[in-house]
């Protein structure tokens, strides 16, 4: 799809993506599923310049799971490496494009190299405003929310916080990187359809896009196939499509008729 086709005034603000098929794509083509993950770097590269050519504010890239810790390590290994290469023959052009690079997860768990790699891109590209560019790495959904809870358990018995006034609101800002909104869009490649605790609690309501391709395939043009069936969808967050149009009033129970009680 030309991307002229696409509707600028309704582009995603925040597009999540599980990179998922790097293994198996080298595998078809009789290849270790090393080469897979370093073809994907190249999939990375080319998705982040046509994020910020449409105008996607937040771009988050599921890059390494909780559970990848229990993959060979071999693999393990690669894939810490081609984090640290691509920080490192990146930051140039991502601080060119003034992109904010941020990473969320339990990122004590990365070799300490690489952690330092992480925190040098999160500090260099800390005043950039085009655009952020997330990492989940070693992350886990479910982690983030016992995290979450930890966290506001310790507030509230040390009284820095009142259980009785705790609201959603409240929680999300206790997630790992509360400052950034909720996914618009989920895209997860490798025909698989599952979300694999990926940002459990913020996908309440986004828009779920699914590709057949592997993730080295996938470039510019799929991604912008994926903004075009966002962008044809109806997305009510639990109102009714009369409401959203202005045709039909909320319903406000306080002002209905009571039934009648028996005479």
């Amino acid at each position: 799809m030309r991307e002229q086709e696409v509707e600028s005034e309704r582009v995603p603000q925040h597009v999540a993506i599980i990179m998922d098929g790097n293994g198996r794509w080298a595998e078809a083509r009789g290849l270790g599923r090393n080469a897979g993950h370093r073809e994907g770097i190249e999939a990375v590269r080319k998705v982040l310049r046509a994020a910020n050519d449409l105008g996607i504010r937040y771009l988050t890239l599921y890059a390494f799971s909780s559970e990848n810790w229990d993959r060979p390590q071999d693999e393990v290994r690669e894939l810490m490496r081609l984090l640290e290469y691509y920080l490192v023959e990146n930051i140039d052009e991502v601080m060119e494009n003034g992109i904010r690079v941020r990473a969320m997860g339990r990122l004590d768990r990365l070799p300490p190299g690489v952690r330092t790699k992480v925190e040098d891109a999160v500090a260099r590209t800390a005043n950039n405003d085009a655009m952020t560019l997330v990492f989940a790495l070693s992350y886990g959904g479910r982690t983030e929310i016992v995290d979450a809870a930890r966290r506001l358990a310790k507030d509230a018995a040390a009284g820095e916080l009142d259980p009785d006034g705790i609201d959603e609101k409240i929680f999300a800002s206790y997630l790992y990187e509360p400052e950034v909104p909720d996914p618009d869009l989920l895209i997860r490649t490798g025909a698989e359809y599952r979300v694999s605790n990926f940002l459990l609690w913020q996908i309440a309501y986004t828009e779920l896009y699914t590709s057949a391709l592997m993730w080295p395939d996938f470039r510019r043009e799929h991604l912008v196939e994926a903004v075009r069936h966002y962008q044809s969808r109806e997305r009510r967050f639990g109102k009714t499509s009369a409401q959203l149009l202005g045709h039909e009033p909320s319903r406000d129970p306080s002002r209905e008729k009571a039934p009648a009680g028996p005479e």
